[in-house]
């Protein structure tokens, strides 16, 4: 019976943490033809919905580097404004489905992975829109630290007409 309980929650925490890795918000499909050696480097985040991890933070820059075994280093940090001191979380990311496809894996703890979808990227890779597996996680970044605002815009658009809560994002100093 004890061997059957094991086994019974290990189930349900591989379907719990399989849902957070492939899932995705309805209207979310990720970016085709995605390269990662263009997406690799230096994001500045323009807006975000708020989550516990970055609250409080500005000046919120993620870095993205290839690593030698074909995973991808996540260098995220930024400047808590409450306890006037800097922050980093090193994690890494994996691709989910083809690497053509901008649907990735991202971990910082350990072996659990969240879903890490682009689902509108420009064609210069100048700025993205990214979600997880949920309407709860949104991102709008850009390779420099002020969006176009035509860009912007349009980005407010795509998440609203995919279900999200614009009205709810925070837009951290740069």
């Amino acid at each position: 019976m004890l061997t059957y309980i094991k086994w019974f929650c290990g189930v349900i925490l591989l379907s719990i943490t399989a849902g957070c890795t492939t899932g995705k918000p309805n209207n979310v499909q990720p970016v085709t033809n995605f390269d990662i050696n263009r997406y690799l480097g230096q994001w500045y985040e323009i807006a975000r919905l708020d989550h516990s991890f970055e609250r409080n933070l500005d000046q919120v820059t993620a870095i993205y580097s290839l690593e030698t075994n074909n995973t991808i280093k996540v260098i995220n940090s930024g400047f808590n404004s409450v306890n006037q001191q800097w922050q980093q979380a090193q994690g890494k990311a994996k691709f989910v489905d083809q690497p053509n496809l901008g649907h990735l894996k991202v971990s910082f703890f350990g072996p659990f992975y969240g879903s890490y979808i682009i689902f509108a990227l420009e064609d210069d890779y100048s700025a993205a829109l990214v979600s997880s597996y949920n309407y709860d996680y949104l991102w709008i970044l850009s390779r420099s630290k002020k969006l176009d605002p035509v860009i912007l815009e349009r980005y407010l658009n795509r998440a609203k007409l995919a279900g999200f809560e614009i009205e709810k994002l925070i837009y951290p100093q740069q």
